[in-house]
């Protein structure tokens, strides 16, 4: 058996692409046949189960966290995958709120690491990726609790994703745009095909609302696979009433029901596209029997949580942390930056990903604070702050300063704002991640976060 710590080193010593820059295009790792080859030796277990399936490039997490807040408020058993963590690697996997416990992760990390070895004898190359066991390892869990129904998140793309191994109930499509395009195309409609290939033959499909040539393929796609498609936009409407620092008063109007009043704890026009999603969905599961009130519906998005996605810390100063990692996300958190702060004094911490679209998030978030301060995530990734300062200072209104690490990228922040003044940290999920973790110590994040 493995302790927990034995079983993360397991995973880390594993290829885990979400930690190298340079994707391998060939074969030999896109295919699925490493899954398909693992979960038959674990007994299928994927194969017990119903399955939401969720792609996108942005809110594709914040729409799975708001269909299992839904379903579980319905009553029902959710698992729920996502990626990547922001603090723990068992944030990954959960049902309902609560993360997979450290015994059973890393019991079940062993028996994975076992079947791995089986095949690994008699196929030497064969050598599964951190994130195909991580998916083993959703799968497994899922089925020996036997949740109802799991919501899958994809890592990235879709054709190619290990999850890419169910059939679901449901698959979802949020919002296309420019990212990773060395790993799945440098423009939408190459991105569109690969996020595609979450489309089963005859499934129900939801789209938010896209880029209309990324609509029309999608459209065909579907046309060509059976496949019926949902469009929020289309099918299903929203309209927004009111908002603020605390979150969104909005209605939609569904394919069966209309729902009014309705509110997120969540701010930003995106997140209310990303609920009138997972409305669609919720409908769209009572043909398979499972039947959500709209009671459920209302209550489930009121107490969905789902951190740094322009989450505000009431302290003083106040910080707000975001995730915003390519251009669409950067111009959405600028948008909502210049609504609720429209007279605040910002200042930007920056640290973004060598593979990321660095010049386009500079210029959606530098031109909307006073001060910018670049840092370096724990990640090989990272682009140095050198290079950084380089791509994003003709966005910015001075020099921007230039900090080692996340503590002293906070240290200073603090020293130059005022009690009234916001400190904006964004550019990077593992930025996000690295500034909760040091933000989760000190006296008055405590104290919100018990709260």
């Amino acid at each position: 058996m493995f302790s927990y710590s034995e079983a993360t080193n397991y995973l880390n010593s594993l290829i885990n692409y979400e930690k190298i820059a340079d994707f391998p295009s060939h074969k030999r790792f896109l295919n699925l046949q490493r899954m398909r080859d693992l979960l038959d030796l674990l007994g299928n277990p994927h194969r017990s189960l119903k399955f939401i399936h969720i792609t996108g490039t942005k809110g594709k997490g914040s729409t799975a966290a708001m269909i299992t807040s839904i379903l579980t408020l319905g009553g029902l058993k959710v698992g729920l995958y996502t990626s990547p963590h922001l603090i723990t690697p068992r944030e990954r996997i959960r049902i309902g709120k609560e993360m997979i416990d450290k015994e059973r992760f890393a019991q079940l990390i062993f028996q994975i690491k076992i079947a791995a070895e089986k095949i690994h004898r008699i196929s030497p190359d064969f050598s599964p990726t951190f994130f195909e066991v991580y998916t083993c390892l959703a799968f497994l869990y899922f089925s020996l609790e036997k949740v109802d129904l799991g919501v899958m998140e994809v890592g990235m793309g879709g054709r190619w994703d290990a999850t890419n191994v169910i059939n679901p109930l449901v698959g979802v499509i949020t919002q296309i745009s420019l990212d990773h395009i060395k790993e799945l195309g440098d423009n939408l409609l190459d991105i569109t095909k690969e996020k595609a290939g979450i489309i089963k033959r005859k499934n129900k499909i939801v789209s938010s609302p896209q880029n209309p040539q990324v609509t029309s393929l999608l459209e065909e796609i579907c046309q060509e696979r059976g496949a019926q498609l949902y469009r929020v936009g289309k099918e299903v409407t929203f309209k927004l009433l009111s908002s603020g620092k605390e979150g969104q008063t909005f209605e939609v109007r569904g394919m069966k029901n209309f729902y009014p009043d309705l509110f997120i704890p969540l701010v930003g026009k995106h997140q209310i596209i990303n609920a009138s999603t997972a409305i669609a969905v919720v409908e769209l599961i009572e043909e398979k029997g499972i039947f959500i009130s709209a009671e459920s519906i209302k209550q489930g998005l009121k107490k969905v949580y789902w951190p740094a996605r322009v989450e505000i810390l009431p302290q003083k100063p106040t910080f707000i942390v975001d995730c915003a990692h390519n251009r669409a996300s950067a111009e959405a958190l600028a948008a909502c930056l210049r609504e609720l702060f429209p007279k605040k004094r910002i200042i930007l911490i920056l640290s973004v990903l060598k593979n990321k679209d660095v010049e386009g998030i500079g210029k959606a978030l530098c031109p909307v604070v006073e001060t910018v301060i670049v840092t370096k995530v724990n990640s090989p990734r990272a682009l140095s702050p050198d290079e950084l300062v380089g791509k994003v200072k003709k966005y910015c209104y001075s020099n921007p300063l230039i900090k080692k690490d996340i503590p002293s990228a906070i240290a200073r922040a603090k020293s130059l704002a005022g009690k009234e003044d916001i400190i904006c940290i964004s550019g990077s999920v593992y930025l996000a991640g690295e500034a909760l973790s040091y933000l989760s110590h000190t006296k008055n994040f405590l104290r919100y976060r018990n709260s």
